[in-house]
């Protein structure tokens, strides 16, 4: 499989000019811990998108496998993706992964990469208090689109069935 690992984000709640994706946790950065996972899965493919803080995210990972994109201007999560495209193999399942999100499971991301057969594997979650978060909205029980909180309908803002943002 290819694996994307998003980490452009500014993280301006962290109020810190450290990029978001090289704080520390457990004697490694956010960063280093997804990729040790994204690793583990042994992916043919394995591209970081990199933008606020420019090298000094590539720079923390000196000699490392990974093929580094540079997201400038960083016009968001698509747009990420779309920066990563060309470096990607075609013909295997990819992977979307959060370089802020340390303590993914190889076994959960394994379960999700199975069903990548049906075109789109997503993870969810089921949250009692979906407020702020995009909804997977679906008809005949598929995917049809994920609306953000923000631009949801009143009627879309009571499923409560959100996006993690991984797929």
């Amino acid at each position: 499989m290819n694996v994307i690992i998003l980490a452009a984000g500014q993280g301006r709640r962290m109020r810190s000019g450290i990029p978001k994706v090289l704080h520390p946790l457990g004697g490694s950065s956010l960063l280093g811990h997804v990729l040790a996972t994204a690793r583990a899965l042994e992916p043919r493919t394995l591209i970081v998108v990199y933008g606020h803080g420019g090298e000094s995210v590539p720079q923390a990972f000196p000699g490392a496998a990974v093929h580094w994109v540079h997201q400038s201007p960083q016009l968001g999560t698509g747009h990420a993706v779309m920066q990563a495209a060309p470096a990607l193999e075609d013909g295997v399942p990819t992977l979307i992964l959060y370089g802020d999100v340390p303590l993914l499971q190889v076994d959960t991301l394994r379960r999700l990469g199975a069903g990548a057969g049906a075109g789109l594997g997503l993870l969810t979650v089921t949250l009692e208090d979906p407020a702020g978060y995009g909804r997977i909205v679906r008809e005949a029980g598929r995917v049809v689109r994920i609306v953000e909180d923000r631009d949801a309908s009143e009627a879309e803002r009571q499923i409560t069935i959100c996006n993690s943002g991984l797929m």
